[in-house]
């Protein structure tokens, strides 16, 4: 479905600031922008300075119908090239991005350059996007970038309309009780596969919108290794995780004599610098790969994954799934423990590890995950959640007629 020459409708989308948040809003903008949108697409000033950093300061040159606008978030100014504390970042945005933020729907409004605006699409943690939608009179769209199963999707019913980066298969029972309280939901994932679905010359595919600058020369390497053998190990954009954690995870990994890739931030051990000892780095020359960041959908599809090691994160949740690999959960914060829950008691591709986690743990759980019969099982059920994932999002698949549903019904206005 496109939308009619000469009634361009503009969709304004509003991330959270954080690199899990800002991807699949991408992926959203995408889908609406091959539809016929003119998309705007509100980042802060400091992530976009690290998006220019990351891609290099002319990436949306000859982006048609799609710009970046920004709007401070309110902390104090800095250059670093590492996430925002959330806590001082979600607070600093609930006091001080409504005011920037109308400012620029005023400035849209009156511009003759862009089409009017047709909604606000906002993340579930932005109510200020809510509350400016509905001073301006426009239709407000939250999508929920987390799993349906977390807690706060519940405390976000305010919104005219939600989307969630799921499937219905996968989380039914959740989206039902969801859908009982509020009829007005939209099951469109996974975005990863939906996407998939855009012609190839509206998908803007030059451009990555990672935070980080990603490194690629990991998938050369991991064309080198035997199928299914190599753990792909990475905790996210914004967990931090203590020095002896991270000497504890290292050398788990390195007693298994598996091959692994492990990213490892610049900023993941708290107020310190990831900094290896030179014997570990010895010890595993010849089988493990270090990187800072990596194309994480390219990787997780590589068919020499055979693991993953996560902190469990919805987009990681959803892009294992997709690809079919199994999970050892070690969740951190936010809906990130019942995402474990559900991988590990209700979906089969996962197992949970201590949250003091210990050397010989991991050791083990990787031997029985890539050696034993219990990995075996996860990933036959991976495998299993992996095709109903492509089922959902092929022509003619709940997540796509969804898809078609929001536009029809919401965007376009239509009854």
């Amino acid at each position: 479905m496109g939308i009619e020459s000469g009634k361009k409708r503009h969709a304004v989308c509003v991330p959270f600031p954080a690199q899990g948040h800002v991807i699949p809003f991408m992926k959203l903008a995408r889908m609406l922008h091959s539809r016929g949108f003119y998309i705007t697409f509100v980042n802060t000033e400091y992530n976009h300075r690290r998006l220019i950093r990351s891609q290099g300061p002319d990436f949306a040159n000859g982006f048609e119908d799609f710009q970046f606008e920004t709007i401070p978030e309110g902390l104090p100014p800095s250059d670093r090239d590492a996430t925002q504390d959330p806590a001082s970042l979600c607070y600093s945005i609930r006091n001080n991005c409504l005011t920037p933020f109308r400012d620029l729907l005023s400035k849209l409004i009156s511009s003759s350059v862009v089409p009017p605006i047709s909604c606000i699409i906002s993340d579930g943690v932005m109510s200020f996007a809510i509350k400016a939608a509905q001073e301006f009179g426009i239709r407000d769209v939250q999508f929920w970038t987390a799993s349906a199963c977390g807690d706060e999707a519940q405390n976000c019913l305010k919104a005219s309309a939600m989307i969630f980066n799921t499937f219905t298969e996968l989380e039914h029972e959740v989206l039902d009780a969801i859908a009982a309280r509020f009829p007005n939901i939209y099951v469109t994932g996974p975005l990863s596969l939906l996407e998939k679905t855009i012609p190839e010359d509206k998908l803007m595919s030059s451009f990555r919108p990672s935070l980080w600058k990603e490194e690629f020369q990991c998938l050369e390497w991991l064309n080198k290794q035997e199928p299914s053998a190599v753990i792909y190990v990475n905790y996210g954009s914004v967990t931090l995780m203590s020095d002896q954690h991270l000497l504890e995870f290292a050398w788990g990994l390195a007693n298994s004599k598996h091959p692994f890739l492990w990213i490892v931030r610049p900023d993941i051990v708290m107020g310190d610098s990831a900094v290896l000892p030179a014997e570990f780095l010895e010890e595993i020359k010849n089988r493990g790969l270090l990187a800072s960041w990596c194309p994480q959908v390219q990787v997780l599809s590589h068919p020499s994954i055979g693991v993953f090691p996560t902190h469990c994160g919805w987009n990681s949740t959803i892009e294992s799934i997709t690809s079919g690999v199994p999970l050892i959960c070690w969740p951190f914060f936010a809906e990130q423990q019942t995402n474990c829950r559900y991988a590990c008691a209700e979906w089969g591709i996962g197992v949970e590890v201590n949250q003091d986690v210990k050397r010989e743990e991991i050791e083990g759980v990787i031997k029985d995950m890539l050696e034993g019969e219990k990995g075996k099982e996860l990933k036959e059920k991976a495998l299993e959640w992996k095709k109903k994932a492509a089922q959902a999002t092929d022509i003619g698949g709940p997540s796509c007629k969804d898809f078609d549903r929001f536009l029809e019904k919401l965007l376009l206005n239509r009854e």
